[in-house]
């Protein structure tokens, strides 16, 4: 049994009108040993039609005036509603299926009744408090971290601590369960997660913190494989279309076509040197590309000796000491003496691959130039792109072996510049998707599944930069519009946790399953919201601009109602490093 408060007076669509009793106008309510909550905005209420129970949800409520004679008054309540399921067999069914008639009777809803429509909490996942009903708020772990996720909210609006908490929650309770089955890695702009968050255990923690100022942060390995990919230099160093991308290429595809060969780049410098050197059409840029490479492989004599090499603008052709001639042919003595010997000598140690890379760039262009292929004017600007760009990737990457196989990896950006904010989430992205992807591929459904978090995510996923070519942003969204497209099926997650989501492709965007929604404020990021998710519903979108701290709506595929839930707060070891300055302590009281 329960409270009646109320009878239909209207049914428009799926809009309901109640007028209630005037007895019902209580906070709260005790029957029968069971405490009920009186009426009030998004509060349950229950309305029976027939032997059918319909839940409806509270959506506002108004005062209509009906005048009893000339000189009386009542005002009557009532109140709006919104069907939001049923009870079937006494088990609640999410979604509309009937309608209440005119003069049906509304019920109160005990506790009892309203922890049906949300399930049966799981203590062990419980994160904070359904707001309103002051419920335990409980995760339904094998629903929600197959799918993928998205964490928003102004900054101060506590999407950090809600983030932290969904993963510490699941690493405490699925700690050994995980291990060996799933990979997950952090992409942290902020260097939040670097300390004690997330595992218990730090021994199935990774961290690589990237530090692009100095040589004394820890260098995340990158395959060979990853690194030497046409597409992906065409991308770091802003290649263009019709020259430079061709010209990266050929150095790729050369490297592979001969990588099996013993000192095949000893070989090739020699034989490129010596094509240039005895040219009967030299050509200027000869003498500055000879003298790059003799200094990348350390051929001292031979750098000497090519910066005695001038131009001659009339007759075209190198002059040595301004007085012998380098004509080009096999027959010049100039180049017989001056030359050939410390070409022979030429021995290329052992090389880092961006060395190597370098290396390959001069050779290639010496050899294209030769061959007529290219205009050194249409490389030139590549190399010094190059030339600025390895110095940073030198001390983020260590080309040659792949990472650790942890249960958790933190790849932390704080001390990085900007250009690798920009690429390391990009190539992570690429190395973690095919690695995956080729392991799953034969098994359905996958075996494995791989977790990639991204904070800050607008930093690399958004659609408004100007700072970067078009090429570049092209390729970075279609990367992660395929994975958030793709993925699932492969086992392959994105959690994503942003302040601004209007930044954000609007792609990506539509295919996030479950949302945690915090304070915003900005009209864009509520119209995308309005326009991307279709299970929030007007009531709890009006709530969004005004939640409090730490307090999210969560929404989506794994969740039958939304719910405005209050995120308990870690303890301190296990909070991120994301913390307000305290005025009060730092300029005292």
């Amino acid at each position: 049994m329960s409270i009646a408060i109320g009878e239909v007076i209207s049914v428009k669509g799926v809009n309901i009108v109640i007028e209630l009793y005037e007895e019902s106008n209580k906070e709260t309510f005790f029957y029968d040993g069971e405490k009920f909550k009186g009426v009030s905005i998004r509060e349950h209420i229950l309305i029976k039609r027939g032997f059918k129970n319909i839940v409806t949800l509270v959506q506002g409520e108004y005062l209509d005036e009906r005048v009893l004679s000339e000189d009386g008054k009542v005002y009557i309540r009532k109140v709006e509603l919104k069907p939001i399921g049923f009870y079937h067999q006494d088990v609640f069914q999410e979604g509309i299926k009937h309608l209440p008639m005119i003069r049906d009777i509304a019920y109160l809803m005990s506790e009892a009744q309203v922890k049906k429509i949300y399930g049966e909490p799981d203590d062990k996942f419980v994160v904070g408090e359904i707001l309103k009903e002051e419920l335990p708020a409980s995760l339904p772990w094998a629903r929600l971290f197959n799918t993928h996720i998205g964490v928003f909210g102004n900054t101060g609006s506590g999407k950090s601590n809600t983030l932290t908490n969904l993963y510490t929650t699941l690493f405490r309770n699925k700690l050994v369960q995980l291990n060996g089955k799933s990979h997950f890695v952090v992409i942290d702009f902020n260097g939040e997660y670097t300390g004690g968050q997330l595992v218990p255990d730090k021994t199935l923690k990774t961290v690589y913190d990237l530090d692009t100022r100095t040589n004394e942060g820890k260098k995340f390995p990158l395959s060979e494989a990853v690194f030497w990919d046409a597409e992906v230099f065409g991308i770091l160093f802003k290649a263009t279309e019709n020259t430079q991308k061709p010209f990266l290429k050929r150095i790729v595809s050369g490297r592979e076509r001969f990588k099996d060969v013993s000192n095949t780049l000893g070989t090739y410098a020699k034989k490129t040197l010596t094509r240039a050197l005895i040219s009967t059409s030299p050509k200027k840029e000869f003498a500055e590309l000879i003298r790059e490479v003799a200094g990348l492989i350390g051929a001292d004599e031979l750098k000497a000796l090519a910066h005695k090499m001038s131009w001659h603008g009339v007759k075209n052709h190198f002059i040595i000491n301004a007085t012998g001639h380098l004509m080009g042919g096999e027959n010049d003595l100039a180049y017989v003496n001056n030359f050939k010997q410390h070409v022979e000598q030429i021995q290329v140690r052992q090389l880092s691959q961006f060395a190597e890379l370098k290396l390959r760039i001069n050779l290639q262009l010496l050899s294209d130039l030769v061959s007529g292929y290219v205009q050194f004017e249409h490389i030139q600007p590549l190399l010094k792109r190059v030339e600025a760009s390895l110095k940073s990737l030198e001390r983020v990457f260590d080309i040659g072996d792949n990472p650790e196989d942890n249960l958790l990896t933190v790849v932390s950006l704080r001390k990085a510049n900007q250009e690798i904010k920009k690429v390391i989430p990009l190539l992570l992205a690429k190395y973690y998707y095919g690695m995956h992807k080729e392991a799953v591929i034969n098994v359905s459904p996958p075996k494995k599944t791989f977790h990639l978090i991204i904070d800050e995510a607008h930093n690399i996923l958004s659609i408004q930069s100007n700072r970067e070519s078009e090429s570049w942003k092209d390729y970075r969204l279609e990367l992660f519009e395929e994975i958030i497209k793709e993925g699932r099926k492969f086992g392959f997650y994105l959690t994503l946790s942003s302040q601004r989501p209007a930044d954000i492709s609007a792609t990506i965007m539509s295919q996030i399953h479950n949302f945690f929604i915090h304070r915003l404020v900005n009209d864009r990021d509520l119209l995308l919201l309005e326009n991307s998710i279709s299970t929030l519903d007007s009531l709890s979108r009006s709530m969004i601009p005004n939640l409090a701290r730490g307090c999210a709506i969560i929404t989506g595929t794994s969740f039958d109602l939304p719910m405005v839930v209050q995120f308990k707060e870690l303890p301190k070891e296990h909070q991120p490093d994301s913390d307000d300055v305290d005025l009060k302590e730092l300029w005292g009281e």
